[in-house]
């Protein structure tokens, strides 16, 4: 389970349908993720940590530190 998919996603204000369309994916697929029912890609991850500018970590609940790595360039 990622709960932290749906605490980022709605800080932002977001549906999920507009993260699914970031994800290239469907609503019910990324409903699936936000549920843990469906494990995610790490590419998507990747994804979701650039537009929420924190770090896989962070989404994966590895850390309690939004703050974002410093980026390859």
């Amino acid at each position: 389970m990622y709960p932290r998919l749906k605490d980022l996603r709605e800080d932002k204000e977001k549906k999920q349908q507009d993260i699914a369309k970031i994800l290239q994916t469907t609503q019910q697929y990324y409903s699936d993720y936000e549920k843990g029912k469906r494990p995610i890609p790490t590419e998507k991850v990747i994804k979701l940590a650039y537009f929420y500018n924190t770090s896989t970590d962070y989404i994966l609940g590895l850390t309690n530190e939004t703050k974002p790595y410093p980026r390859i360039k």
